[in-house]
């Protein structure tokens, strides 16, 4: 396990591959939080009709792919398989 002090170390590193890292994450996690705005719009009752149980379904699968994300990013492995229906 890191200390934070090595911890502190690596984050600040202006190495080319951490440039690049922190480019492209900033801009991927833009684009991820506009997408899931853009999901949001789709409460809207007037226009569209959904279940409790499409809502969680949308949920559950955002939230499997955080988690996965997260886990993929702390250690090794992970899917790249996008798989989802109401």
């Amino acid at each position: 396990m890191l200390d934070k002090t090595t911890e502190k170390s690596k984050e600040k590193s202006n190495s080319p591959k951490r440039a690049k890292f922190v480019e492209l994450a900033e801009n991927r996690t833009k684009n991820a939080i506009k997408m899931i705005k853009v999901i949001a719009k789709l409460a809207n009752k007037n226009a569209y009709e959904y279940s409790e149980v499409d809502v969680k379904k949308i949920v559950k699968a955002l939230t499997k792919e955080v988690d996965a994300l997260e886990a993929r990013m702390m250690s090794t492995g992970g899917k790249d398989e996008v798989d989802f229906k109401l």
